[in-house]
């Protein structure tokens, strides 16, 4: 692989991206894709690293919403990311590809704990670590936890993996008038409250400088294209 500016790379993924076309739970062909697609990226050299979401099985916030404690359902939806990654990792191991899991939440039967210097050994050593139970504390969402663990493991980007190929200024599924951007900066996307991630999530990679690129995780080969600076995207930086 040519030097790229990007060589430590955080992929964030949404619990429903795992879903596929179904509406609850895990998709196997979606995971085996998804899981190919980083085979793809590391196979090139880069390091990667992962947070998944857990919207796919339990939403914490939803939950709330309908009478749960916030901090009980926060935690629901934790344990549901470790699942996810558990798939994840299950899914990469099975074509080769060496990784780990590590929960925010200590379940020493299941995964490792979060330990940063070990995280960054596993990368050094060009395996794929999965970050699991978003930050560990009720009240963040896993965009915050992905914008953390990319400051933590100095990664050199946040690449976030949704269902439309970047940011756009109104859903394109309900607004066929719809303009997608090409290149935003943090403070525009939350001067216009643009809904790509949470405001927590941009200001820690605003502040620690981590670009964060928006691509379609419906696009085959959209990781390795948005990671290389190719293909459609929204890149957010500045």
């Amino acid at each position: 692989m040519a030097k790229n500016k990007y060589q430590r790379v955080l992929l964030k993924i949404s619990g429903e991206a795992l879903m596929g076309d179904g509406i609850y739970g895990i998709d196997h062909q979606m995971v085996e894709r998804i899981s190919g697609e980083i085979k793809t990226v590391t196979g090139k050299g880069y390091e990667v690293c992962v947070v998944v979401g857990g919207g796919n099985i339990f939403r914490g916030l939803s939950a709330s919403k309908n009478g749960f404690d916030r901090a009980s359902a926060d935690y629901m939806g934790m344990l549901a990311t470790v699942m996810n990654a558990l798939a994840i990792q299950n899914s990469l191991e099975g074509i080769g590809v060496e990784t780990r899991v590590q929960s925010a939440i200590p379940m020493s039967s299941v995964c490792e704990p979060y330990i940063r210097r070990r995280a960054m050994r596993h990368m050094e050593k060009g395996r794929t670590v999965i970050f699991a139970a978003g930050t560990g504390n009720p009240y963040f969402t896993t965009d915050t936890a992905a914008a953390l663990r990319a400051a933590e493991m100095s990664c050199d980007v946040l690449v976030k993996g949704t269902k439309v190929d970047g940011v756009y200024t109104a859903d394109p599924k309900e607004d066929k008038n719809a303009k997608r951007y090409d290149r935003l900066s943090y403070m525009d996307v939350l001067s216009q409250d643009l809904k790509v991630m949470d405001a927590s999530a941009i200001t820690l990679c605003r502040e620690n400088k981590i670009p964060i690129v928006i691509f379609s995780m419906l696009e085959k080969g959209g990781f390795a294209k948005a990671v290389a600076g190719t293909g459609k995207y929204t890149l957010i930086e500045g």
